[in-house]
């Protein structure tokens, strides 16, 4: 596939979102110095391994805390028990409380 290079150096980067931490799509781009492409970086969270290839996919946000209603894993459900029990908080809204969880590089 010719978007396998991107799509590893999207999982490095995920790898490293520590455990209780999110980060967003657009994050993860700008980290790649590809900072128009944090859609293709939701291609490949869909794409990736999950949990089996390492890539805690589920730590990676939307830019306002709001989860990825398509999330390959299970739903934005599944997604949401995988961070609470990493110990990531939600606000009354349903999103992630960014200005407390966000992972800073």
């Amino acid at each position: 596939m010719a978007d396998d290079g991107f799509f590893q150096r999207a999982y490095d980067i995920v790898r490293q979102v520590p455990e209780g931490r999110v980060t967003t799509y657009g994050q993860v781009a700008r980290m790649m110095g590809e900072p128009r492409k944090a859609r293709y970086v939701g291609f490949a969270m869909h794409s990736s391994p999950g949990m089996k290839g390492g890539v805690p996919c589920h730590r990676v946000v939307f830019a306002d805390g709001s989860l990825a209603p398509g999330f390959a894993f299970g739903g934005p459900e599944k997604q949401r028990r995988m961070l609470e029990a990493e110990g990531v908080g939600f606000l009354p809204s349903g999103k992630v409380d960014m200005s407390r969880f966000s992972w800073e590089a």
